[in-house]
């Protein structure tokens, strides 16, 4: 079977991917520090789906899955990187799929260190692992936070992502110059994929969907930023890691007709690429919030608010290079996505 790494495996994305590969020819490791940056029981919560007990769990300690042969996961740090070179060594993976990263535009002004430590010093200890293991395929979480003031739209990815309004995106841009550097000097495949609002069964307590869920059943009013006048291209968890699961075993060569005289700044004549994942679809924040009502049958209280710091009006992605590279294109309407993550929150949190 093939080996792959999936860091953050007990977060949102790393928990669905899990154990969608789980279900596939993988031998796969979940890793994960399992802060606190949120709910620590939702995190236990995803972890005993993939037949993990987290809370007899050791540091650096790794266990095997009640459930499924071919899942173990561990509890460590990316950051820390005399463990990470070790365990990298040991293992030789096939693939890393590198999900783990302090999230959150708005924790970033509050905190900013904690990204510079995970999305900085954790990233380095995973592209150090990739290259001196002989990893076939390094995938790994940007944002589209990442294309900052940038307003033309859709957000493709050769337009400029120069202007990051917040440390999380920066340190994301960073990350794909990070890449960049090892497939250059080390003929290492990489694959940074730019997220838009992924939303879902299992998400993050601090996203969007979450919050109003949660208020406009309690019946406390949902703060609504920007006045309401906020656009964005939301994206459903499965197309996520569909695309993830398709994009892990094509890896890029290289672009052949990439020139410095010209330079694509998201492909390159290393075997280095970067992609979309979005629906291609943006939604006024209120036709959501509409679709939220609908799924629970109750009216939302809403708050109009300013803009919020490191916020955008708009996000719209153009996915025309994925769809081409992977045949596949994220799809999923949000009524249905809705309905799914609602339906889940009804089930977790009366159970």
């Amino acid at each position: 079977m093939k080996k792959i790494l999936i860091t953050g495996s007990a977060g949102f994305i790393g928990f669905h991917l899990s154990k969608i590969l789980i279900n596939d020819d993988f031998q796969v490791f979940g890793l994960d520090i399992l802060n606190d940056y949120y709910d620590i029981n939702l995190k236990n919560a995803r972890l005993l789906q993939l037949g993990i007990n987290a809370k007899e769990i050791e540091l650096n300690k790794t266990v095997e899955s009640n459930s499924f042969s071919n899942y173990k996961f561990i509890k460590a740090d990316i950051a820390n990187s005399g463990f990470i070179k070790n365990f990298m060594n040991d293992q030789k993976f096939d693939y890393v799929v590198n999900l783990a990263a302090q999230a959150g535009v708005r924790y970033s002004i509050e905190n900013p260190h904690a990204y510079t430590y995970s999305n900085i010093e954790g990233f380095l200890n995973i592209l150090e692992g990739c290259r001196h293991n002989q990893v076939k395929h390094l995938i790994y979480a940007s944002t589209s936070s990442v294309y900052g003031l940038n307003e033309t739209m859709p957000l493709c990815e050769d337009a400029s992502t120069e202007h990051p309004i917040s440390l999380y995106a920066a340190t994301k841009k960073a990350n794909e110059m990070m890449a960049h550097s090892y497939s250059h000097l080390f003929n290492l495949p990489t694959t940074g994929l730019r997220f838009f609002t992924v939303y879902g069964p299992w998400g993050r307590p601090d996203m969007a969907l979450f919050l109003f869920t949660k208020s406009i059943i309690e019946g406390k009013p949902i703060k609504v930023f920007n006045n309401g006048k906020m656009i964005r291209d939301f994206t459903y968890v499965s197309d996520i890691v569909e695309s993830i699961k398709k994009l892990i075993s094509k890896p890029t060569q290289g672009d052949l007709s990439w020139t410095g005289k010209n330079p694509k700044p998201n492909k390159s004549s290393a075997p280095y690429q970067i992609f979309n994942i979005g629906n291609s679809s943006p939604t006024n924040l209120l036709d959501y919030i509409n679709a939220i009502e609908v799924a629970l049958n109750k009216n939302a209280l809403i708050e109009y608010l300013p803009m919020q710091p490191g916020d955008v009006p708009m996000t719209h992605s153009s996915t025309v290079n994925l769809e081409k590279y992977i045949n596949f294109k994220p799809a999923t309407k949000i009524e249905q996505g809705i309905k799914d993550f609602v339906d889940w929150y009804k089930m977790y949190y009366t159970n």
